[in-house]
């Protein structure tokens, strides 16, 4: 029976910020192409021929030119045959490089109409060959065997012949093409090279691309056929010159990396800094914009992109000896990260930087740097760095971000001094005056280079530093992306790790204690990458994080790598969400990022199951090392097109004083706004729901065990949804039994297999993920979901009288079915609106 009905209603968040949108039908492969209408060969042999004719004149000029500047590669010209729509373009015919002719097709592409467009270098005189193929075409000639001559395969999917533009030169994405022909940027140009290797046309393309004020790279990358340069200029330049076309065969975007910028002289940063600053667009400075605190080396607020995210005020220390500045050049590149993210992908842009946050700083280390040791000291100083700002600022929203660990892992997840202050400080918000804190930290770094060699087993001998283990910080490891090197001499070495894998720099909680110790760590953030040439092991810029220097007067970027950076990045995140949803609370927010996250395929290779199927223990290896994955932004503020998420922010009371014995009190049962009948119409198809709980535990550490009365963790809380066939009386004994045997330290017994943890893995430190994939029809009828108590020192340490205390949780459901055209969000919403989530205590 019930033991109390709430006053109010939880905080129930529908995570859609935008319109409802059904799921998008694919249309089969491989459909038949529409018949094109037949043609009038007269009519249309002679448009192909006026327009090869119209191009003469062209390519007499094209020689002319070419012969004034002494050209040294192949005289000629570069035409495009464009395709009728949705005909399938004999592009292959094109080229016709035997017998001295020299035509060379160089590119291929479709178009969004579904037309094919492909460009080929004509060399000069060789226009006839084609007007050749028009003329048999029209009068029907037959070869010396009497077969048809009239390259009708050919000629009747021709749309149209024009000169060379850079719109079909270009090969990469059309949204990396600025819509602005004036706005200038770095090209990545294909160069042609050519029947004869040897004979490159990069010489006569610099001199034409700097006869229109572009500027080409000195460094040049060769292959076969093709010849690879980097060009700053605009498009309006570049088609300045018919003949600097000429020389190309693809036009792409070039790949910004950190050592392009950081290669920069100190007048050439500066300008890319200034082009930021006018498209930097600020936040406001009133208490309500959310912080990032960093609590690392310090911050030189002179560096002209950070001054406009703190203010002079928001510069502290813990010790006034150590002043505020950062002498290590680590904090002012992490603030770096805070502010704009990876920097290189703001300089590169062309368009409006909106910046949601603003960045406070706590200089926590002395002047010899960060991460340089194990100050025993560490616990206080970090108490003071995280009240210091709140002494003078009040209750400003923060996020707490912290790189600075211990350079060992001698703790192997037991909980030291340092991040037990960690969770104490993320608690404390009980009472008047109380703040309620977001932790995040970074890892702790492999920094042995030797062990960067022996990736990827290294990640499981290198593990989470201290304070990393704290149970209710957000605990961040690396991955990485970058994986191409641009640093000339450095051709030899390839990445340690591969283009979504983990980092060769993070770290892992492979070894801790199972059954006492949280998952760790909870995700995973950018965090660069090593080179290896087989030999040796090094880092180089263009696999690391471009940043703000910390010396802005002698260089105004820098590069900073591993799991420091990572939660920089992380930290940010968290301070957008923060942005876009201000009555949050840490605990919602930290779950969010969580929630987002996903395994990328490297990821989920390099711990593969041991046979057809992951095992839950292999899953609990593979979050060990991985954390729940890459998180997204876009998917931790709204549901997209084919999945949703509701977020539930509540309060249960989790144990009771009878006579003098200490009692489990309440859990909480949400009957969910399910789309019930939408998830039967589905039947078989898959779908996948993930459940997230977070709340934050008051510590009581010590040597006295984990599973005995003197737990760690305050209280526990757990989470359980029912299953098909069960009724609400079947699922509260289940709930209740279940609360029993792990007071009693039994393993709960075979469970729903389609979790991919399950109950015995998932219930690790104070935030708890798992993953149920099955058919929608199963997933419909489980729209209950129960958050019950287990044991925790407020229950078996009453001397203490914690027992009374609520205990705040927020819990995230989330739904993907990435296969159905069914409107799952629109029920939901309707449901939301009329308030049909209704939670129930029950008394266990």
């Amino acid at each position: 029976m019930p033991d109390q009905i709430p006053d109010k209603q939880p905080h129930l968040v529908l995570q859609n910020t935008s319109e409802a949108k059904p799921f998008k039908a694919h249309s089969p492969k491989g459909g038949t192409k529409a018949t094109l209408p037949q043609l009038d060969r007269a009519q249309h042999g002679a448009a192909l021929r006026g327009q090869l004719q119209a191009l003469q004149p062209l390519a007499d000029t094209a020689r002319q030119r070419q012969e004034e500047l002494g050209l040294e590669a192949g005289l000629g010209l570069q035409i495009q045959f464009v395709s009728r729509p949705d005909a399938e373009l004999a592009f292959e015919r094109l080229a016709a490089e035997g017998k001295g002719k020299g035509i060379e097709l160089l590119s291929v592409q479709e178009r969004e109409n579904k037309a094919v467009l492909a460009n080929v270098f004509v060399p000069h005189g060789q226009l006839q060959h084609f007007e050749r193929l028009v003329t048999e075409y029209l009068e029907e000639k037959t070869d010396r065997n009497g077969n048809p001559r009239d390259n009708k395969k050919l000629l009747n999917t021709i749309g149209s012949i024009r000169a060379a533009a850079i719109q079909g030169l270009w090969t990469d994405s059309p949204d990396l093409l600025p819509a602005n022909h004036e706005e200038a940027f770095w090209w990545e140009v294909w160069v042609r090279r050519g029947r004869d290797a040897d004979v490159s046309a990069v010489d006569d393309f610099r001199r034409l691309a700097a006869m229109s004020q572009c500027q080409v790279s000195d460094a040049v990358v060769d292959f076969p056929e093709r010849s690879v340069v980097v060009m700053y200029g605009s498009q309006q330049q570049l088609s300045q010159s018919v003949m600097a076309l000429n020389c190309v065969a693809e036009l792409r975007r070039a790949k910004d990396t950190a050592e392009f910028f950081v290669g920069m002289g100190g007048a050439e940063q500066q300008q890319w800094s200034a082009d930021l600053m006018v498209r930097l667009q600020p936040p406001g400075a009133g208490d309500e914009v959310p912080r990032v605190c960093l609590l690392d080396s310090g911050v030189n607020r002179s560096h002209p992109l950070l001054a406009p995210l703190m203010d002079p005020a928001d510069l502290h220390t813990v010790n006034a000896v150590w002043g505020t500045d950062d002498m290590a050049n680590h904090g002012t590149g992490l603030a770096g990260l805070v502010g704009y993210g990876d920097m290189h992908a703001a300089l590169a842009s062309n368009g409006p930087i909106a910046v949601s946050h603003r960045i406070e700083s706590v200089k926590l280390t002395p002047n010899q740097g960060a991460n340089v040791g194990d100050d025993k000291h560490h616990a206080r100083l970090f108490l003071d760095g995280v009240t210091t700002p709140e002494a003078q600022f009040g209750q400003r929203r923060r996020v707490f971000s912290s790189a600075v660990t211990a350079s060992d892992y001698r703790d192997f997840g037991r909980p030291s001094a340092w991040s037990s202050t960690v969770d104490s400080l993320a608690s404390d918000d009980i009472g008047e005056g109380a703040f309620p804190r977001l932790f995040v930290l970074s890892a702790g770094n492999t920094n042995d280079r030797a062990h960067w060699a022996q990736y990827p087993n290294s990640l499981s001998l290198n593990l989470v530093h201290d304070p990393g283990q704290s149970w209710n910080a957000l605990t961040v490891g690396a991955f990485t992306e970058k994986t191409a090197i641009t640093e000339p001499g450095a051709a030899h070495f390839t990445p340690v790790a591969a283009s979504g894998a983990l980092s060769p720099f993070t770290s892992s909680s492979s070894g801790w204690n199972e059954r006492a110790w949280p998952l760790k760590p909870d995700v995973v953030f950018e965090g660069g990458n090593a080179a290896t040439d087989g030999v040796n092991t090094d880092n180089f810029a263009s696999l690391e994080l471009l940043t703000t220097n910390n010396r802005p007067l002698a260089r105004f970027f820098w590069t900073t790598n591993a799991t420091s950076a990572a939660s920089a990045l992380c930290s940010r995140m968290a301070a957008q969400i923060m942005a876009a949803y201000p009555a949050l609370r840490p605990e919602t927010v930290r779950a969010l990022i969580v929630n987002s996250a996903d395994w990328t395929e490297p990821m989920l290779q390099m711990y593969p199951p041991s046979g057809a199927r992951r095992t839950k223990q292999e899953y609990a290896t593979l979050v060990r090392h991985c954390g729940w994955g890459a998180p997204s932004l876009e998917r931790a503020l709204w549901s997209a097109g084919n999945s949703l998420s509701l977020v539930v922010e509540d309060v249960v009371h989790p144990y009771k004083k009878e006579g003098s014995v200490i009692k489990s009190r309440d859990m909480n049962f949400h009957s969910l706004p399910w789309p019930k009948e939408q998830l039967e119409a589905l039947q078989n198809t898959q779908v996948e729901m993930r459940v997230t709980l977070s709340y934050f535990v008051e510590p009581n550490p010590s040597a006295r065990g984990s599973s005995s009365k003197y737990h760690y963790p305050s209280h526990r809380l757990r989470f359980a949804v029912r299953r098909p066939l069960e009724t609400v009386e079947d699922f509260q004994a289940r709930i209740n039994a279940a609360a029993m045997r792990e007071e009693a330290g039994r393993a709960a017994p075979p469970a729903d297999s389609n979790w991919v943890l399950g109950e015995n893995f998932r219930h690790r430190g104070s935030l708890h993920q798992d993953i149920w994939r099955g058919n929608a029809a199963d997933l419909a009828s489980r729209g209950f979901i129960a958050v019950y108590p287990s044991n925790g020192w407020w229950r078996t340490r009453p001397a203490q009288e914690r027992y009374d205390l609520p205990a705040k949780y927020s819990l995230i459901i989330t739904i993907r079915a990435p296969e159905t055209i069914v409107d799952l969000y629109t029920p939901i919403a309707q449901q939301v609106a009329a308030q049909v989530a209704v939670p129930v205590v029950v008394n266990t």
